[in-house]
């Protein structure tokens, strides 16, 4: 099945699970996690575009409350994110690797630093510009290494805003990307009939990993879902120090 060996299939079945559990929990995390996995199957750029997919996929089938439940700042860092995202595209084509692996390393590392940091008060709002320049920046990330998360997280998580909110202005922005990724893979003539395929095949399991995530976000409280997210991105961080490590 889609060349895959039962063995393969079901390593991408409990993957996508797990990763969809992270992703209904934290409300980011799932490409970040199951991309890695996923590449031991297929190759790395397929394994990008079906991560795309299912990000996609499963944004649409919330969209409606995540958007009722997100903050304004989502819609303009959506914006903003899915207009830089060419840019990444042809920053990765002109990059040599091993610069692309030590600046993917050095914003995930510093994301998660970031977040490390003190919350700041209720009264902060971001400006124009910090706003502007996380849209950009997640982005460019998007199209450059796959990996929309490390300047939204911190811009969300740092604020003394209400999980939920924060969730939900999270999930619109990846919805966003997911669908710039998979517009971009289709317009670049990288993507095949097999992604998409592979992403129906593993819809189900994406569905049930973010139900079950949703059902334990409503268990925890603030302090414990903030740690589980800094720890996500932290993975995230330890991950890209890793391929760099590996060359």
């Amino acid at each position: 099945m889609f060349g895959l060996s039962p063995e393969q299939l079901a390593l991408a079945l409990l993957a996508t699970l797990a990763a969809a559990f992270v992703r209904g929990l934290a409300g980011f995390g799932m490409a970040i996690l199951l991309v890695p996995v996923l590449g031991l199957a297929v190759p790395p750029r397929e394994a990008v575009v079906v991560a795309n997919w299912l990000g996609l996929l499963i944004g649409l089938v919330g969209l409606r409350a995540i958007i009722g439940q997100s903050e304004r700042s989502a819609f303009t860092i959506s914006a903003l994110a899915v207009l830089a995202t060419p840019l990444g595209v042809w920053l990765l084509a002109v990059t040599e690797p091993a610069l692309a692996r030590l600046l993917i390393a050095l914003i995930a590392l510093g994301s998660f630093v970031l977040v490390l940091l003190p919350k700041r008060t209720a009264e902060h709002l971001p400006g124009a510009a910090e706003t502007g320049a996380t849209g950009l920046m997640s982005g460019v990330l998007t199209g450059f290494a796959g990996m929309p998360g490390p300047p939204v997280v911190p811009y969300y998580l740092r604020r003394a805003i209400p999980p939920q909110l924060a969730r939900a202005s999270m999930m619109t922005i990846f919805l966003a990307t997911s669908a710039a990724g998979v517009v971009s893979a289709l317009a670049l003539k990288v993507a095949t009939w097999r992604e998409p395929a592979l992403a129906g095949a593993l819809f189900p399991a994406v569905l049930l990993g973010n139900w079950l995530g949703h059902k334990a976000f409503g268990r925890i409280g603030d302090a414990a879902w903030r740690a589980f997210t800094g720890a996500v991105l932290g993975v995230s961080a330890l991950a890209a120090l890793w391929r760099l490590v590996q060359g």
